[in-house]
């Protein structure tokens, strides 16, 4: 029996941008029963315009000016699949990602923003576009580098007049002039017509005489020509110098849009939306917002201001048309309050014919960003707060998504409460044999995802693998948990990861897989797109690891979980083993430790969005590369550092081997934000009953020496391997291990005595 109602449509929001952010906040206020909320972008931190150029400046630091999408999106309930999309099916409604599967959807709303465009030769490779401004932000710091660094003075070009770069080069004469008082550096705007073009012409006086009294320069009428590797030839054939050149013109929409023919566009290249923000002429379950739409009836300028009030709207029709109801028009006003730092803290204003300048419109503009940004982060509820009270029931909402859904959702709803759960609560032959269908077929694009594949007959009932090599013996694991990251294609590969690990810690070949997937109560559809997803993500972990995905069960549940069986072989002399250790050895670690509790500081919405994402591809990198190595430098004793804590897997080696291991602490690496979260005193689930069995063989740590000794307990998922190494080999060792692509390895301490002839000691693991 389940508690909560099923799913019944599947709600995307494709790209992190203004709009998107107001409609992830409106449903975590108020969440749609039957909806799933999905938001697919390619940054973690979507950065808000109104507020870069007080970044440039120096008056904001990069989280003050970034809306965190992981927290966000968990605020939200939502999955946050953190990746790049490049087109879109809107027959199979299907978003297609790079470098992974595509994700389904019933309703699609796209705000991906605009992308670099220019017709000017030599413009592409040779300048630094500001827009996306996500990859502009890494591209600025730099730039600052290198004026700090420089032995003579810069000359920086802004080529774009428009209210943007004018921001963006008084905020970055004034930077250049607080870091750098003396180095001269100059900025300098370059424009084919004239400034601030559409604002009054007052607007532009009083910026051009500001931009005088700080010594900038203005070249106004004159048109770029060409782009070269030092300078910039104008269509007068003037040539101008310059050691970097920032892009401020117009930008154009994603290159895949035009060439997708069921989506209408405009002349160049936005998406057509209706007075609705509805695809015009196009796929009615089809949305689109902020700069990569365009509006039929309203045409308005590429401007922030436009995408933040479109957020309500946006979100109002789309919860209209999940429930079946009429769309409501949306008319965006004719002007708008424009606010124009000018690099100090004081701004120049004008609406209509009305201009100003003065610091307190620069406070004015302060105050509406801060008090926008809080709405998306200081001033969210604590995650989960905002939830409806369990219920089996979904209500008048759920009851009227259900409606427009169909009879199928009509019938799921209804059954909510008293799902019967008969022979193992099994996910539906259909929608389990469209899994399979849609798997082998992204495999066939995939030659290791093929390999992995292989194995798997559906006509037997029972799986049937060929005995090992002679000579080897057959190792065998499982693993099993719930999901730990709401993208099922991640957590599929993060779930076969951390499986194999075992295999790779003894040096054994693992060969075949059996697997246990576990889907939310959902119609047909969707349950095929959760297991898909999961499997997809899980087979291509396993083909690189060669090995084969032979069967498995599936089942329903209240949240998506995955377990594996893993088999594999290998010689019995050659396999490592917990109880290998010997005394004078060097211990080796592979990986830094912090996942669980920067997981659990995550589902309390207190870890940062980049830290997330960090443990996520720590969690994805195989083992399998570093055991070999491991093996390579003669390992005696290997155990990969899991649920029990880096000092639970070192007690249990020191157990099995007989031996006292010496740790050093201080060398021990943590995962970014590990730390902070250890200092705001956040701890995992599993953490105290490892602190305390810990405890038992460990010795303490005198008060304050490691501030950050509760990591040694942190339980981890898909962590790396320690192993004991001949200390004449370590260096060599964990040398190899960087070059494999394992950035943390390192040296953490010692085999220190041999106990086989002595009684057992107090502390098995000292800790210096």
């Amino acid at each position: 029996m389940t508690s909560s109602p099923p799913i019944i449509k599947d709600l995307v929001l494709l790209g992190g941008g203004h709009s998107h952010v107001e409609v992830l906040r409106s449903f975590g206020m108020q969440p749609e029963p039957g909806v799933r909320l999905t938001l697919i972008s390619r940054d973690v931190h979507t950065p808000y315009s109104g507020m870069l150029p007080g970044y440039v400046a120096g008056f904001y630091d990069y989280d003050a000016c970034h809306v965190d999408l992981v927290k966000l999106a968990a605020f939200a309930q939502a999955r946050l699949v953190h990746a790049e999309s490049n087109g879109i099916d809107t027959q199979a409604r299907r978003v297609k990602l790079r470098d992974r599967p595509p994700m389904a959807y019933d309703v699609l709303s796209v705000d991906i923003g605009i992308t670099p465009s220019s017709s000017t030769p030599g413009a592409e490779a040779l300048s630094v576009p500001v827009k996306p401004i996500f990859s502009f932000v890494n591209r600025f710091h730099q730039l600052l580098t290198r004026a700090q660094n420089s032995t003579h003075p810069l000359q920086v070009i802004v080529v774009g007049g428009g209210a943007g770069g004018i921001e963006l080069s008084l905020a970055l004469h004034h930077r250049l002039q607080a870091d750098c008082p003396a180095a001269g550096h100059q900025v300098t705007v370059i424009t084919r017509g004239t400034i601030l073009r559409g604002h009054v012409s007052f607007a532009r006086h009083k910026i051009l005489r500001i931009m005088k009294e700080k010594g900038m320069r203005v070249m106004e009428q004159a048109g770029v020509a060409e782009v070269k590797p030092r300078s910039l030839r104008l269509k007068n054939d003037t040539e101008v110098a310059f050691d970097e050149c920032l892009w401020c013109t117009e930008a154009a929409a994603a290159s895949w849009l035009r060439n997708t023919p069921s989506i209408p566009t405009d002349k160049q290249g936005f998406i057509a939306v209706n007075d609705c923000l509805q695809s015009d002429g196009g796929p009615p379950n089809l949305f689109a917002c902020g700069d990569v739409a365009s509006s039929t009836a309203h045409p308005r300028p590429k401007a922030g201001v436009y995408a933040v009030r479109a957020g309500p709207p946006l979100t109002e029709n789309l919860r209209r048309y999940l429930r079946g109801h009429p769309l409501k028009p949306y008319v965006p006003q004719n002007s708008n309050l424009s606010l124009i730092s000018t690099g100090a803290h004081y701004a120049v204003g004008d609406k209509g014919w009305l201009c100003l300048e003065g610091a307190w419109l620069y406070n004015l503009k302060d105050w509406i960003d801060r008090k926008w940004m809080g709405k998306y982060g200081t001033d969210l509820p604590a995650v989960g707060s905002m939830a409806p009270p369990v219920s089996s029931r979904a209500g008048p909402a759920g009851a009227a998504v259900a409606a427009a859904a169909g009879p199928e959702a009509v019938s799921l709803l209804a059954s909510a409460g008293m799902r019967c759960g008969g022979c193992g609560s099994k996910v539906g032959s259909s929608a389990l044999s469209r899994a399979l269908d849609r798997l082998k077929e992204h495999a066939s694009n995939h030659s290791h995802m093929r390999e992995a594949l292989a194995g798997l007959d559906t006509s037997v009932d029972a799986a049937v693998i060929a005995g090992p090599p002679a000579g080897h013996v057959l190792v065998q694991s499982i693993d099993f948990f719930r999901s730990i990251v709401s993208d099922p294609y991640i957590f599929g590969a993060i779930s076969a990861n951390h499986a194999l690990s075992d295999c790779h810690a003894m040096g054994a070949q693992p060969s075949a897989a059996l697997v246990l997937a576990v889907v939310p109560h959902a119609g047909e559809g969707h349950q095929e797109e959760e297991l898909f997803q999961m499997l997809a993500g899980a087979a291509g972990v396993l083909g690189e690891a060669g090995c084969q995905l032979v069967g498995g069960h599936s089942s329903e549940g209240s949240e998506p979980a995955l377990g594996l069986s893993i088999t594999g072989h290998g010689k019995p002399d050659a396999l490592l083993r917990k109880g290998g250790l010997q005394a004078g050895e060097t211990l080796v670690l592979t990986k830094a430790l912090g996942t669980g509790v920067i997981m659990a500081a995550s589902m309390r919405g207190k870890a940062k969005g980049r830290w997330v994402i960090e443990v996520a591809a720590s969690m994805q990198q195989s083992n399998a590369p570093a055991a070999r190595c491991l093996a390579r430098h003669g390992a005696t004793g290997c155990t990969d550092v899991t649920g029990f804590g880096l000092l639970g897997h070192l007690a249990e080696m020191a157990r099995a081997s007989q031996v006292c291991i010496k740790l050093c602490v201080a060398d021990v690496p943590l995962l970014t934000g590990a730390a902070e979260c250890i200092e705001a005193g956040i701890t995992s689930t599993l953490h105290p009953s490892n602190a305390k069995a810990n405890a038992r063989v460990t010795s303490a740590l005198p008060p304050g020496s490691w501030p950050h000794a509760n990591i040694l307990s942190d339980p981890q998922t898909a962590g790396g391997l320690v192993a004991g190494i001949p200390t004449a080999q370590a260096v060599a060792c964990v040398a190899e291990l960087k070059r494999l692509g394992c950035p943390d390895a390192c040296i953490i301490g010692s085999v220190n005595s041999d106990l086989r002839s002595k009684d057992e000691p107090s502390h098995l693991v000292q800790l210096n």
